[in-house]
């Protein structure tokens, strides 16, 4: 299989008829004449943007007898542009061959820092063209040779072979589509490569996932040095199923569990799994709906010890198994909004208290590449691993990497006395993934981790942060072009570097900043990761107060979608965005332009039918409103009913366990339930998970009480959800059933005996 990764050469008389213009242009004829490709530039232009080349060239190839080095000086500009230009490419990529040429000039003309980053000095009319470009091109064949990671060299040799399919899929490497005119229309879309590459574990010579052997446990093992772990399984079927793989490999039914109160629903889904008993640990929020960190004071093992004494089944599990600790903690390293904890900070505390510390750090997987964020995740390079516990670390590679959907992986740190026990892991692991795994999303979790290889990841994870801030800084920009004017606010520090990404202090939560809304908060303990960012909409506040006008952050994200951006959650009056790997200062840069245009509309009151085309036909309720007019609506609403003193207590109020998780589950799967109306909720244990989204974070868990507030905040959700349909507050969880033609809400809770 032939990957286009041309020569790129840069000379000034690349395009002139002059002998140094008939040399390289006699050198690159001789390059394609050996079936390569190159890519001839006069000039460096913009460095870095020409830098940008390196992850799509195989060499460079660079002139040293511009007119330039004619000049005066201190040092030649010349040199000083070779110079910056190279340090650009190394910055990102260590490896490509680098090759100056010169007719006239040599290596005594070159300082020793520029001479270091090469593979080769051409002196042209010394060689015939045709030997300097097989010379050339032996190191760039070299470098692309050793680019792939195992698996994915593997899969591209096994789908390159031309070997006849006999196993699973049945469409036998694409063939059955090509029978069928939709096949066609199928195979046309997503190429014959990749199915050629979608085979079964019958392929013996790309190795087996299910028990890490061959090509995958080459990969596996690279991915592990390369994130700097002790071990790392590759997931997929997202990270919902690697936290059910951890939980499963450390956790049993009855074990105490320490959980963090906002996880991901795949750690409640866990507990009801192993059946463990669990207590939690409660976030701070503040009143735009963010969700805060945990204060560090409820880690602390006494405090914990309290909240097991305080629940009646783990004070059972306790008194049944006195000498057992706790046997997992988890919680979400980074939260949604993007808030991190000091990992450090928790091992010294934990180490010997819990037997395995997890991290979620589902949204975090880059952190370990960049000093920006040291101790503030769970596993990398010089992390001092515990005494007693085991880490454990879960990425979605596909959310901030360069996965395809489903792509995630398990990190392992082993602590001093306890080392990983592969085939007892491996039976959880067993249990939860698929026998027959998408190979695509295998070997985007090999190039994935590949990509971070230092210094390219480095590069890309500081490339996410520069533009998040740079991001901020424009916004900011525009909020002081409109002085008392109605502006957006990127929700963050007050302060900023002026240039550069700055450092981790300028990021640290403290207790006396206003920003985050937290309380008081650990010094040092918590941290805002840039490229995390939460746009936030006129008509609220940090502290609760709303404002007399307001625009309800629906709207503007509705308005956002038909304008071709998409966010990735949205909250009252707050959207999120993340600068993943993946982001450019274009779509950023668009998304600044439709705040804009979305202000002007606003304004002037545009009618919904003529700035919502889509949105207006699919609800002809709208169709003559103006789009202030509409957001005063809602805005008025959400006031009148104090939804954020309300979604905030919610979320803080206390949670009262009526049985284990898993037991409230048995009685649902037996049917042994009631499907009770909103307003008869209160005191009855809910039978399923409650999740209000945003921001998609379980409100109760089997076994549950419904308390006042949360009753409270479901009849405001389905006054809502009938008031204004297309802005509905999705909750799973909350059943709608038309009842003699009136929608009736309902949830299923376990069945009383009264």
């Amino acid at each position: 299989m032939k990957f286009r990764f041309p020569i790129l050469i840069i000379d000034e008389d690349f395009r002139s008829e002059n002998s140094s213009g008939l040399g390289i242009r006699a050198l690159a004829q001789a390059i394609e004449g050996e079936g390569a490709e190159v890519i001839g530039a006069t000039g460096y232009g913009d460095l870095s943007q020409f830098a940008q080349q390196q992850s799509r060239a195989s060499a460079f190839i660079l002139s040293i007898d511009d007119e330039e080095f004619t000049a005066g000086g201190d040092e030649e500009p010349a040199i000083a542009n070779l110079r910056d230009f190279i340090q650009e490419i190394r910055f990102k990529n260590s490896d490509i061959p680098i090759f100056l040429y010169g007719e006239t000039r040599t290596s005594s003309h070159i300082p020793n820092d520029i001479l270091r980053e090469l593979h080769g000095f051409i002196h042209m009319f010394e060689d015939t063209p045709e030997f300097v470009a097989r010379h050339i091109l032996r190191e760039a064949r070299s470098y692309t040779a050793g680019l792939a990671p195992p698996f994915f060299r593997a899969l591209v040799d096994y789908a390159s072979d031309g070997s006849y399919s006999w196993h699973c899929p049945g469409h036998s490497g694409g063939v059955a589509f090509l029978k069928s005119p939709v096949g066609q229309m199928f195979h046309q879309f997503f190429g014959e490569n990749m199915l050629r590459a979608d085979v079964c574990n019958a392929v013996e010579e790309l190795g087996q996932l299910l028990d890490h052997t061959g090509p995958v446990a080459a990969s596996e093992r690279n991915a592990a040095r390369i994130f700097n772990a002790d071990h790392c399984f590759f997931v997929t079927n997202g990270t919902s199923t690697s936290n059910k793989m951890v939980w499963h490999s450390a956790v049993a039914s009855g074990d105490i569990v320490v959980v963090d109160r906002n996880c991901h629903k795949s750690i409640l889904h866990s507990i009801i799994m192993t059946g463990a008993v669990p207590v939690f640990l409660t976030p701070t929020r503040n009143n735009l709906g963010l969700i805060g960190p945990i204060p560090l004071d409820e880690f602390r093992p006494e405090n914990i010890q309290k909240k097991i004494d305080a629940n009646p089944f783990a004070r059972e599990a306790q008194a049944a198994h006195p000498d057992r600790k706790p046997r997992i903690l988890t919680i979400t390293q980074s939260t949604y909004d993007g808030i991190v904890y000091n990992v450090e900070t928790l091992k010294e505390i934990l180490d010997g208290q819990i037997d395995t510390l997890h991290f979620d750090e589902a949204w975090l997987p880059h952190a370990t590449f960049h000093e920006f964020y040291r101790n503030m995740h769970a596993i990398g390079r010089d992390r001092p691993c515990c005494d007693n516990a085991m880490v454990f670390a879960t990425h979605s590679t596909h959310k901030l990497l360069a996965g395809i959907s489903q792509a995630s992986q398990i990190l392992v740190q082993e602590s001093k006395t306890t080392k990983l026990d592969r085939h007892i892991f491996n039976e959880a692991y067993l249990m939860h993934t698929s026998t027959s795994p998408q190979y695509a999303i295998i070997a985007s979790c090999d190039v994935a981790a590949a990509m971070m290889e230092p210094p390219g990841g480095t590069a890309l994870v500081e490339e996410s942060i520069a533009e998040a801030i740079n991001f901020r800084r424009a916004m900011r920009k525009v909020d002081a072009e409109w002085g008392d004017d109605w502006w957006f606010e990127v929700w963050g520090p007050d302060e900023m570097a002026e240039s550069g990404i700055g450092t981790q202090e300028d990021w640290i939560l403290r207790a006396d900043d206003n920003w985050h809304g937290f309380g008081n908060l650990a010094p040092g303990f918590n941290m805002l990761d840039p490229i995390k960012a939460t746009v936030v909409t006129p008509g609220l506040n940090v502290r609760g107060q709303f404002a007399e006008a307001g625009i309800p952050a629906s709207i503007v994200t509705r308005y956002l979608a038909e304008h071709g951006v998409i966010v990735e959650k949205t909250g009252l009056y707050s959207f999120f965005i993340m600068f993943t790997i993946g982001i450019t200062k274009g779509r950023w840069n668009t998304l600044v332009s439709a705040l804009q245009q979305f202000k002007d509309d606003y304004d002037k009151n545009i009618p919904m039918w003529k700035i919502l085309p889509e949105f207006s036909q699919q609800f002809p309720m709208y169709e003559g409103i103006g789009l202030r007019d509409l957001c005063k609506q809602i805005h008025e609403t959400y006031k009148a009913y104090d939804i954020a003193r309300v979604t905030t207590e919610m979320y803080l109020s206390v949670m009262q366990p009526a049985m284990k998780p898993s037991d409230a589950y048995a009685m649902m799967t037996h049917r042994e339930m009631d499907r009770v109306e909103i307003d008869d909720l209160e005191g009855r244990a809910t039978a399923v998970l409650l999740t209000p989204y945003p921001p998609g974070i379980p409100l109760l868990i089997p076994g549950e009480r419904f308390n006042k507030t949360i009753v409270e905040y479901l009849q405001f959700a389905r006054m809502f959800n009938l008031k204004f349909p297309g802005f509905d507050t999705d909750i799973h969880g909350l059943v709608e059933e038309n009842v003699d033609g009136v929608a009736k809400f309902y949830v299923d809770c376990v069945r009383t005996n009264n």
